[in-house]
């Protein structure tokens, strides 16, 4: 009875032994750290490999320090033209400082994401709804400035901010379409304008030339006569000028 009494003595000892041991070891990886407590003050941030700790007199926190993908749920932005939109973004950050991340939040994760939403409706309120289609990588940048230098105080860095949908009404779509070909149809009208413009600068400016020179208006003259008679598809009556008539009645000597 005894023996059976030293043997559970014993295994509760090695039960106990290797409690504390697995609590005093800990292995970190290479993209962790390990922020370490002793009595419940900071007393650095360890790793990555083997790490021994005092049982139950220091504690250790995790962090990670690879890159997080926070996807920012679609936000109802009004635009500075009064265009009501909902627009959606992914964020790319990771922690640079675990004690920072550790202590001074306390759940990093939630606060970037909040601080994301609320940055995100308030920069892009400031823009026109044009802002937000053509010149997203501008604000994808504005975004980005305003979020890292918020979270610089978490020990986080925001590597990149994408906007990804900016989804409008039906009624607005059509109202984009109308623009879009009034658009269109006011370049065009410009540029047979311009080809118009340039047209008449020709002319005229042929027109001087064979004012300076009537040989030149004569010779015109017969190669329109020419071209004329190459169709034979209608019969076209042409005025003779008199000038070309007595030219052509000169005999030489």
């Amino acid at each position: 009875m005894d023996m059976f009494a030293d043997l559970a003595f014993y295994l509760v000892a090695i039960v106990i032994l290797v409690a504390i041991l697995a609590s005093a070891v800990k292995i970190l990886r290479e993209y962790e750290r390990g922020v370490v407590f002793t009595l419940g003050r900071f007393t650095g941030v360890k790793g990555p490999g083997l790490i021994l700790l005092v049982p139950y007199v220091q504690q250790m926190i995790r962090v990670d320090l690879r890159t997080r993908v926070l996807d920012v749920p679609s936000q109802d932005v009004i635009s500075h033209d009064n265009v009501s939109v909902r627009v959606s973004a992914v964020i790319y950050f990771r922690v640079i400082d675990p004690e920072k991340s550790t202590i001074q939040v306390e759940d990093f994760m939630m606060a970037t994401s909040q601080l994301a939403q609320t940055t995100l409706r308030s920069v892009l309120g400031k823009h026109d709804l044009d802002e937000m289609l053509a010149e997203r990588d501008r604000l994808n940048s504005d975004i980005q400035e305003i979020l890292d230098t918020q979270t610089d105080a978490w020990g986080i860095k925001v590597a990149t901010v994408e906007i990804k949908h900016v989804d409008i009404n039906e009624s607005m779509i059509r109202a984009i379409a109308r623009q879009a070909e009034a658009e269109r149809e006011r370049r065009a009208k410009v540029i047979n304008a311009e080809g118009e413009q340039q047209a008449a600068a020709k002319l005229l400016e042929a027109a001087e030339i064979l004012a300076r020179q009537p040989e030149a208006m004569q010779l015109r003259y017969l190669s329109t006569l020419n071209v004329i008679a190459s169709e034979k598809t209608s019969t076209i009556l042409f005025p003779f000028p008199m000038e070309l008539g007595n030219l052509m009645a000169i005999k030489p000597k």
